[in-house]
């Protein structure tokens, strides 16, 4: 039975800066956009995407916000015992998680699935053989962060061209940013 590939999807500032105390450091609608667009829409209707996250990420995710809608909501966790209320599975780690999308009764359900982090679970996404494209923003910006995205091998992972997605510089609230798609080569 073929394992699902998945993708990483972040936004990051000119130091690779992620998140501070838990919250984005900046808040550009159409960026947020963009990430709702790209990690939401299937290519099947009866399909949805899964999004995969560790337990810190989906805390720091507002309330209001959780689960991301018509997505398949993932939380990782070492410590925790119960599915968070509004998530649709818990793992203890990425593999199993994957494992768990990849077989029925979820494998017909989930079309395509994203990483949508922390630190920790961005970095082992990346060194799978599994992750098959990273989506990253960069923010051209600096921004005081205590969150930080990984580095990734650009010999393993190559800039491509995606024609659904802006390769032209973006501008909101005075900042700059763009959008790259890195797939593995």
């Amino acid at each position: 039975m073929p394992t699902k590939k998945f993708s990483p999807i972040a936004a990051a500032c000119n130091n690779m800066g992620i998140g501070k105390n838990g919250d984005l450091p900046w808040r550009l609608r159409n960026e947020m956009k963009f990430f709702t667009r790209v990690t939401s829409e299937t290519q099947e209707k009866c399909k949805q995407n899964a999004v995969i996250m560790g337990r810190k990420t989906w805390f720091s995710i507002p309330e209001k916000y959780r689960p991301l809608n018509n997505r398949f909501n993932v939380v990782l966790s070492h410590t925790l015992t119960d599915c968070p209320p509004g998530a649709d599975l818990l793992s203890s780690t990425l593999d199993e998680a994957i494992k768990k999308l990849s077989e029925p009764p979820l494998e017909d359900k989930i079309d395509k699935v994203f990483i949508t982090g922390g630190t920790s679970v961005y970095r082992e996404s990346m060194e799978s053989e599994h992750c098959h494209r990273i989506y990253l923003t960069r923010i051209m910006a600096d921004f005081d962060c205590d969150t930080f995205f990984p580095e990734f091998d650009k010999n393993v992972f190559k800039l491509v061209s995606d024609p659904s997605i802006p390769d032209e510089i973006q501008e909101e609230k005075g900042i700059q940013y763009k959008f790259e798609v890195y797939e593995r080569s």
